[in-house]
């Protein structure tokens, strides 16, 4: 104890030196001081003011559910007791800080209704809030699972009442994370308000509110495992979805922003009011029946959703605008409760601009879509997206929450509880694939090579920073740096490879993806961005998957994905582009417009002829596209990188690469190089294997093409007819509405098929043959089927109108005979 406070006046000192100096990082964080730095990139060159690491602090952990709850430990900074430690978030939430025995500082997140990077300033003197961390918000789903209350067999959780389910419900916690030996366990509900405003797109303003209920146990003990009989409230059971709330016994009830753990949100199944429980059938068919009512006075967001992907091979690849729903996941072999028949399922990466819904895909074991028409289990759109959406914080755009009460419980009240899936089906149609269209794939890989989003390919092997790609609409900017390969004796070959790709787009955060040593390291915005905790992150404008240290996804809000991948230490970028981009890139990716032959094009727009398509015109071509400092997005935190790429000296040589390299029949290399290098792709395996003398490195650059031409061969365009109903009265077999798809239809028995009794989807995506109907075998009701409903009614006027004629010469026909007798005599 007396050690760290110790430290704590040696650094206090050091603090009031340089602050006396006038070199202070406080308030500065991110800035370059006269004498000393505040930015990111100081340590590496250790030129950080005295209280850099006070004032621009970091936090463990460095991520926190949005629930809240989690003691964030301020790094660096050891406090006296009587410090007045306060803690600001997003520059407006403020909470008391928490000083240990130690004097460690923590500050504890607060519930939010957002994710991302939220910024923490703090204050010691309980005014000046002047030091600066920040740590991510994230999608309760994604938070730290030793802090996650673990509701014992969820099934039973979210079904209890119904379906004779019943009997103690259990839950269990790390103990370890609460330091008390008693516990309150507390039932929080979320429920969005209506505020009674004019909100946006012609509906009232709601507000999103998780807010403590009631306590189900006080005073506890703490052993980590807790079970109960539920009973149906009285006072709340209206509350139909939330979370349990674990807390220290001495922390008041409903006390909020104080060190808690928290269940992943539920339904409440188990507190519902007692008519649930008598008959749960009939009391979730009148919720489903409301909620269709509700349907009807809302927007329609189908509209505004893009498409689903035709194939599950086109949805696995088209990793810029979907992402692998977990609850049903190919490569884990999770079972997809909520679409039986199916094997995977995908949701859209961004919500829809207006209305903040989201896309979910699903597709069978033969790797079609399934859609709703067919099957319970198909695709089904959400009103919210899943993960939320930006500016957040109010419904529909809260993470989690707004998807479950819009699209979640909806289910549950009308194909869980009920038999009333129909309904619910009815109001979330799949959206189908008919206008789909797949992006277009470029990549860099190898030694290195190009093939541009047409696909030509070609060689450059230029040292420098270049312009990947560089587009007007949503000003995108992909840059990428190359440098010197190097050899296993630890000499450099005369050729370039991949090192580094920064992107951006519009206003987004700036992202950089390079590789460090064998694995890759992220930046947002001139910062490493740390990778131990969470695998997605979002950031402004984008998201960032990182599955593995050696693969990062960034997938920005105009669909434009990047996929970077490390194997043998040789980088691959590959970018994936919409079809919005046509005609409006350059770069050396080249014009995506499906043509390669334009694909060369200088900065000023002169484009390479097939007959000048020589290595020093294609290296000249590179050398063009060589980005300016001004305009690079490239941090430079090292003498390395500031001498070679930012400000190099002007009489360092530039580098001249081995532009065709020579193959020496003796050489045994050869020998081994051509049994290895062979089909597509031979010559860029030849080239890095002579290059660098490395068999490893061309068998890497072989098969990072050959994955290039799977995912381009993945996205091809295919052909969708949509979807053809069952006729009423009859049957339909094939479910699959792609090129060269066939249907069949028969009816059912005493009745008759009028159409075509198989359909068959050609090119053009349009169906053969008629739409089958099944007519009663009565002669009357064929007729009337046959003809359809417009000419049912011409027909019937005709009918009624030659009835009411032949009535009429009946009739006078009657009147002739009764006037010839009364005229005889």
């Amino acid at each position: 104890m007396l050690q760290n406070y110790f430290l704590l006046a040696v650094i206090g000192l050091l603090m009031y030196s340089s602050k006396a100096a006038g070199e202070s990082c406080r308030g500065l964080c991110g800035s370059k001081l006269a004498g000393c730095s505040c930015h990111s990139t100081c340590e590496s060159f250790k030129n950080c003011c005295l209280d850099y690491n006070q004032s621009c602090f970091e936090v463990r952990p460095y991520s926190s559910s949005m629930l809240g709850g989690t003691p964030l430990k301020i790094i660096n900074l050891i406090l006296l007791p009587n410090d007045q430690l306060r803690c600001r978030f997003k520059g407006e939430i403020a909470t008391r800080g928490i000083i240990d025995s130690e004097g460690q500082a923590f500050c504890i997140s607060p519930l939010l209704y957002e994710i991302g990077w939220i910024q923490v300033d703090i204050s010691i003197d309980g005014s000046d809030f002047d030091r600066t961390g920040e740590y991510l918000s994230v999608h309760p789903s994604k938070a730290d699972p030793s802090s996650e209350v673990v509701l014992v067999n969820g099934t039973k959780w979210h079904n209890y009442g119904s379906q004779n389910i019943s009997g103690e419900l259990e839950m269990t916690w790390n103990q370890s994370r609460i330091g008390a030996d008693t516990v309150n366990i507390e039932l929080w509900g979320y429920e969005e308000i209506n505020t009674g405003t004019a909100g946006t797109n012609e509906t009232l303003s709601y507000e999103a509110s998780i807010h403590y209920l009631y306590s189900i146990g006080t005073n506890v003990p703490n052993t980590g495992l807790f079970s109960f009989f539920p009973e149906s409230s009285q006072n709340y059971s209206d509350i139909e979805l939330g979370n349990i709330r674990i807390t220290a016994n001495s922390v008041l009830n409903g006390a909020r922003d104080v060190p808690a753990l928290w269940s992943r949100g539920h339904v409440l199944a188990w507190h519902l009011e007692e008519a649930f429980r008598q008959d749960s059938a009939a009391w979730a068919k009148g919720k489903c029946l409301q909620w269709d009512a509700l349907e009807k006075t809302l927007p329609n967001f189908l509209n505004e959703l893009t498409d689903c992907p035709c194939t599950l091979a086109q949805a696995r690849a088209d990793t810029g605008r979907f992402h692998t729903d977990y609850s049903c996941n190919i490569e884990t072999g999770s079972v997809c409760t909520y679409h039986p028949g199916c094997v995977h399922c995908v949701r859209s990466v961004q919500a829809s601009p207006t209305y903040g819904a989201g896309q979910q895909c699903c597709y069978d074991h033969s790797g079609n879509l399934v859609l709703t028409g067919d099957s319970a289990g198909g695709s089904t759109p959400d009103k919210a997206h899943d993960w939320g959406a930006p500016p957040y914080g109010k419904p529909p755009r809260v993470p989690g929450y707004s998807h479950w009460l819009y699209d979640v419980m909806s289910f549950f009240y009308c194909c869980v509880w009920s038999d009333s899936c129909p309904i619910y089906l009815k109001n979330r149609p799949s959206s189908g694939c008919r206008r789909y269209q797949p992006p277009h794939a470029a990549v860099v890989l190898g030694d290195p090579h190009f093939i541009t989003f047409d696909g030509f390919n070609y060689t450059f092997n230029g040292e420098g920073e270049y312009s990947l790609v560089l587009s007007p609409h949503n000003e995108l900017h992909i840059q990428a740096r190359t440098e010197k390969v190097k050899l296993q004796n630890g000499s450099s070959a005369y050729a370039t490879q991949l090192s580094s790709v920064a992107m951006r787009e519009a206003s987004s955060d700036t992202v950089e993806v390079r590789q460090m040593q064998n694995h890759l390291q992220v930046l947002r915005n001139q910062k490493i961005l740390p990778l131990n905790e969470q695998t997605w992150m979002v950031l402004h404008g984008l998201f960032v998957f990182t599955p593995s240290p050696q693969y990062v996804r960034v997938m920005f809000s105009c669909g434009v994905g990047v996929e970077v991948r490390l194997n043998e230490e040789m980088m691959a970028a590959t970018v994936l582009l919409p079809l919005v981009f046509a005609n409006q890139t350059k770069g050396l990716l080249g014009v995506m417009n499906s043509d390669p032959s334009d694909d060369l094009m200088t900065p000023s727009g002169e484009v390479l002829s097939s007959a000048s398509l020589t290595p020093e015109n294609i290296f000249k071509f590179g050398e063009d596209w060589k980005i300016s400092q001004t305009s690079s997005l490239f941090t430079y935190d090292s003498s390395y990188l500031l001498e070679t790429y930012h400000s190099p000296a002007a009489d360092r040589p530039a580098f001249v690469p081995v532009l065709s390299p020579p193959e020496d029949p003796g050489d045994p290399l050869v020998t081994s190089m051509r049994t290895l290098c062979s089909g597509d792709g031979a010559h860029f395996c030849e080239y890095d294997t002579l290059l660098t003398r490395s068999l490893a490195v061309g068998n890497t650059t072989l098969r990072a093409l050959h994955r290039h031409l799977e995912l381009v061969k993945d996205l091809k365009p295919v052909s969708s007819c949509g979807w053809l109903p069952t006729p009423k009265n009859g049957r339909k077999n094939g479910t699959h509405y792609l090129k060269g798809d066939r249907l069949s239809f028969t009816c059912d028995p005493g009745y008759g098929l009028y159409g075509s009794t198989e359909c068959m989807c050609l090119e053009e995506g349009t169906w053969t043959g008629q739409r089958p109907n099944c007519i009663s075998d009565n002669p009357l009701s064929f007729i009337l089927g046959a003809i359809g409903f417009s000419s049912v009614l011409i027909t019937m006027g005709v009918m009624i109108h030659q009835h009411i004629r032949k009535q009429e010469r009946e009739r006078k026909s009657e009147l002739d005979q009764i006037t010839e007798a009364q005229g005889q005599p």
